[in-house]
């Protein structure tokens, strides 16, 4: 049977287009084609280049989805996914922040001329001449609170620069006749920075209860000093959600910055971290879902730009054998702007608005056994900082505490999967685990800092620190959590002890379609490097977290095989896209 692929241009949108033709349910997004008797795949991709959304598209369908030219996106890119209505951030600005908002080894100072050209871009924009471009009030909070910290706790080597200190004291006399108080509070909070001129920091205490509690901690942390557990909670709940009305947030978007990123510059402490990980942990609540095993999947949630990204598709193999999982993510975030769970799946036509309640059925479905849950479904505190979170340039504390969450509960055991780049992160995210109370957990440093171990021998110019394929975690030989029954563990798996051959991580490039293609023939049971990938996942994650029949590593890969290699793992899949619009 021949096709027209007709791409859905809303990502926002979950729709399917059925044919009578043959009794098939056809999902306009890639071409799917779901024959019930015998759960048949069939994906068929247009193969004459990039062809424009309209031109795929007829204009009947257009018409009666309302659509205007500007809505017209190709969701087959994953940037496509960000939302219009987001304003662009300042380039300029944005190029200097990604240089100076972050740590005190790796911040690196702004020539004199470098930062002329910021301050004379802010300047203007204060004025009111970038119309187009303006640099927004958290680009204003996040590169201020940084310049700030870096005056006040940096070392001697990534403190200002006598260039940056030339340039700051040329145009300050300018800035401070125009930079509203707020902003003029973060570049100078104790008056110690600029001069006679900064008299405004000290006095500075915030408009109403919320932003006084804010300010009061943003000047321990500009000083580059930590916050209590309380302390964090207690801002984040004054200050969350973050509400836009009328083109003016709740709180002022330059404190809330300034304290994001001035909390990750300074490096959290453990107590701040728990505090971000657990600060909305009831928000929607959390139900319980009756199954014997699951594991919650915590993968970055700005996604992939380069690599295949084989979560999903381990979590439909997982299932076929009972250890259920639940990812989570979002549609799209800074500062990689990736690709993601929910990109893949609103693409193929799943339903991805399903609240922790319809989660847990899914967990719970003897035919699916996997389920996602969108951050802007089961937290919309959190999810409301996105359009900030672009504008700061940098990952706040919340890129890693995001990751340990648990939106649905098991009556069985549960464990955490999550991913990490930096060094010394993977101590802070074990940490939230145990938190948690989970019985196992497990930490990977696979590709782009994804959950994805490799097969890719390790290259002769890997990246310092901890080697791709590193796993750290802990595991319960027995369901007491005392304490002390925790087995723990720290290996860098090398997959050709295992018999895989060595292949190169199939590359992906912000293409969702590409990441579904190679996904969708890996569980079809083409063998190769995506096949590879998703079976030394699944059966490496069930044997580092102590799954039953996965005690040996040989009888856990294969395992997995076989769930592919039967259909099994496919037919869960388009289970999961076609059962996720039917539950209540």
């Amino acid at each position: 049977m021949n096709s027209i692929v007709k791409l859905n241009p809303n990502p926002n949108l979950s729709i399917f287009f059925p044919t009578k033709r043959q009794g098939i349910l056809w999902n306009s997004k890639v071409s799917v084609f779901y024959k019930p008797w015998n759960r048949l795949l069939r994906f068929s991709i247009r193969r004459r280049g990039v062809c424009t959304v309209r031109s795929a598209l007829d204009s009947a369908i257009i018409d009666e989805l309302g659509l205007s030219d500007a809505d017209l996106r190709n969701p087959t890119i994953s940037t496509s996914y960000r939302r219009a209505e987001i304003p662009q951030p300042n380039k300029t600005v944005l190029e200097a922040q990604a240089k100076v908002c972050t740590g005190p080894e790796q911040t690196k100072p702004l020539s004199e001329e470098q930062m002329v050209r910021v301050l004379d871009t802010i300047l203007r924009s204060a004025r009111g001449e970038l119309k187009d471009e303006p640099v927004s009030e958290a680009q204003l909070g996040a590169f201020f609170g940084a310049m700030t910290i870096r005056a006040n706790a940096f070392p001697e080597a990534t403190q200002w620069t006598e260039g940056e200190r030339r340039a700051m004291y040329t145009f300050w006399r300018h800035l401070v006749q125009i930079l509203p108080p707020d902003v003029l509070f973060i570049a100078d909070p104790e008056g110690t920075i600029m001069g006679p001129a900064s008299s405004i920091g000290p006095l500075f205490t915030g408009n109403g209860t919320a932003e006084m509690r804010l300010v009061g901690a943003l000047r321990e942390v500009l000083a580059g000093g930590h916050l209590g557990y309380e302390e964090v909670q207690g801002v984040l709940h004054d200050v969350l959600p973050l509400v836009c009305e009328n083109g003016k947030s709740n709180v002022s978007e330059s404190l809330l910055s300034a304290f994001l990123i001035g909390q990750r510059m300074n490096r959290e402490t453990d107590r701040e971290l728990k505090a971000y990980c657990l600060a909305f942990d009831e928000e929607l609540g959390s139900p319980i879902a009756d199954v014997r095993s699951l594991t919650h999947y915590g993968e970055p949630y700005d996604g992939n730009t380069r690599f295949f990204r084989s979560t999903l598709f381990v979590a439909a193999v997982r299932a076929c054998y009972g250890e259920s999982s639940l990812l989570h993510g979002v549609d799209w975030m800074p500062p990689k702007g990736g690709i993601t769970e929910e990109q893949l799946l609103k693409f193929m036509g799943a339903n991805t608005l399903l609240v922790p309640t319809q989660a847990k059925i899914l967990l719970e479905d003897e035919d699916v056994g996997f389920a996602y849950v969108s951050q802007r479904e089961a937290c919309p505190s959190l999810y409301s900082l996105v359009r900030l979170r672009e504008h700061i340039k940098k990952r706040p504390p919340l890129a890693t505490s995001e990751k340990i969450q648990q939106f649905v509960r098991a009556s069985g055991k549960e464990a955490i999967v999550a991913g990490f780049y930096h060094e010394g992160y993977e101590d802070s995210l074990l940490m939230l685990m145990r938190r948690r109370k989970v019985h196992s957990g497990l930490v990977v440093k696979g590709e782009e800092g994804a959950l994805s171990m490799t097969t890719k021998t390790k290259s002769v110019n890997a990246s310092k620190g901890l080697p791709v394929n590193h796993c750290s975690g802990f595991r319960s030989p027995s369901t007491t959590l005392d304490g002390i029954s925790r087995e723990t563990f720290r290996v860098v798996v090398n997959p050709q002890e295992y018999g895989f051959t060595p292949t190169d991580t199939p590359r992906t490039d912000r293409s969702v379609l590409k990441n579904i293609e190679l996904g969708l023939k890996a569980l079809g049971g083409e063998k190769g490097p995506a096949y590879d990938r998703i079976v030394l996942n699944a059966g490496m994650v069930d044997h580092l977290l102590g799954c039953s029949g996965a005690e040996d590593i040989q009888s856990a890969l294969e395992r997995a095989r076989e769930a592919i290699d039967s259909g099994a793992a496919l037919n869960r899949l388009m289970n999961y896209i076609k059962i996720s619009h039917r539950v209540k």
